[in-house]
C-alpha cells in the first residue's frame, strides 16, 4: 500500500450514505457487536467514552474511543475472507494515528472479560494525552516554541 498523501491530521470525506450505513449498523448490530457494546456503553470500562458504529472518512468503525483514538473492529466469518480490505482499512487509519484492534465474534462471545482487558490496555496512556485531576482525559496542547 502506497503512503496516503495528506494535508492534515483528520480523516475528512465521510458522506451522507457513510452515515446512513452507520444509523443503520447500529441498528441491526450482531450479537456479538451487541454484547460488547453493554459492555462499553456509559463509559462502563474505564470510564472510557465509546461510540458505536462511528462514521470517520469513507469507514463506519465498529467501536471508536476518541479519548484514546482507539478502534475496536469485532470480526465476523467473512473477514477471514477480505484480509486484503481489512489490512488496507487498518493502514490507512493507522496513518491518521488511530489504533486498531481486532477482536473475533467467538472471542466476545466466549470470553469477554479477556476481550475487555485487551481493549483496556490498548486504550492505557497515550503519549498525547493528559489526565487531570478527576481522572479524565484531556489532550496536551504542544506549546508554541520560542
Amino acid at each position: 500500500m502506497e503512503p496516503v498523501d495528506k494535508t492534515t491530521g483528520r480523516i475528512r470525506g465521510t458522506t451522507r450514505g457513510v452515515e446512513a450505513g452507520a444509523r443503520e449498523l447500529r441498528k441491526n448490530p450482531t450479537r456479538a457487536e451487541r454484547a460488547l457494546w453493554e459492555a462499553l456503553r456509559g463509559r462502563r470500562l474505564n470510564g472510557l467514552r465509546f461510540r458505536q458504529q462511528h462514521p470517520v472518512g469513507p469507514f463506519a468503525l465498529d467501536f471508536y474511543c476518541p479519548s484514546a483514538k482507539l478502534v475496536v473492529e469485532v470480526d465476523g466469518g467473512v473477514h477471514g475472507e477480505q484480509r486484503d480490505q481489512d489490512a488496507y482499512r487498518d493502514d490507512h487509519l493507522a496513518s491518521y494515528g488511530y489504533r486498531v484492534l481486532r477482536v473475533r465474534n467467538g472471542e466476545v462471545m466466549g470470553d469477554l472479560p479477556s476481550v475487555l482487558a485487551r481493549i483496556a490496555e490498548r486504550a492505557g496512556p497515550r503519549d498525547d494525552l493528559a489526565s487531570d485531576q478527576s481522572g479524565r482525559l484531556n489532550h496536551r496542547r504542544s506549546q508554541p516554541s520560542s
